[in-house]
């Protein structure tokens, strides 16, 4: 068998790394990268071919993993081109999923759930031919939702509803305790029945919300206009507060 990659960062990276088999080969193309993803081609060690038109014609699975900017582009680029299935990793909306199941045959949606370098992400798949990736459970934890390509991208939308208003929700506790003089205490307390890691994992979370802030109202706005049929009351509120 043999794994295509459109894009070469982290996750491409990663999955190389995950999926160890003698009976799976791996195939990108340097075409227009910059010198930081070629090198990082380099150091994995898998073929490079010419173009991505011939890394999508060779592969039996075309991963896209780019930007969700650049995914439906690269979808109509070089999907017309995959043979196999053509799995797409972005962190896409689904109305986005569902232009590019238009320009491409075999879509597969798929969403990472967690760090892809952690020691347990979790892959969730959608759509007609998920099911031809069961293999993928040899390597990382794959759960298969539907038939319906799009639902990945909607479950994971759907996870940010909750993971994005409760980071803005604890900004605000964390600036009201602080501002108090109980932050120590506030934290030691929740974590009475949130489990001992919650300061940890807390400070992260607030972390890294305020430091990519802008990106999180990006995804949020995104979430709004998807579900723009919901009330969404403590989504709306979040975004004002992240935009603050």
């Amino acid at each position: 068998m043999i794994i295509g990659f459109i894009g070469f960062g982290k996750v491409s990276r990663n999955l190389v790394k995950i999926i160890n088999s003698d009976d799976i080969e791996f195939v990108t193309s340097a075409e227009n990268r910059s010198s930081k993803t070629i090198d990082d081609i380099e150091k994995s060690g898998i073929e490079v071919l010419d173009t991505f038109k011939e890394v999508a014609r060779r592969a039996d699975v075309l991963i896209s993993a780019t930007s969700p900017k650049n995914a439906l582009g690269v979808a109509r680029q070089y999907g017309k081109y995959a043979n196999g299935i053509y799995l797409d990793l972005n962190n896409i909306s689904p109305d986005t999923t569902s232009k590019i199941n238009e320009s491409v045959c075999n879509l597969v949606d798929g969403a990472i759930i967690g760090k892809i370098d952690s020691d347990n992400p979790i892959l969730y798949l959608s759509g007609k031919k998920a099911s031809r990736l069961r293999f993928l459970n040899d390597f990382i934890q794959t759960k298969i939702i539907s038939d319906n390509a799009g639902d990945a991208s909607k479950l994971k939308l759907l996870r940010s509803t909750y993971t994005k208003t409760l980071s803005a929700l604890l900004i605000e506790s964390a600036e009201i305790a602080r501002d108090n003089c109980l932050e120590d205490e506030f934290f030691s307390m929740l974590s009475l029945t949130e489990g001992d890691d919650f300061r940890e994992k807390s400070l992260s979370r607030i972390n890294n919300t305020l430091n990519s802030s802008k990106r999180k109202s990006e995804e949020l706005e995104e979430i709004i206009n998807y579900f723009d049929e919901n009330e969404l009351i403590m989504v709306k509120a979040a975004l004002k507060k992240l935009s603050q």
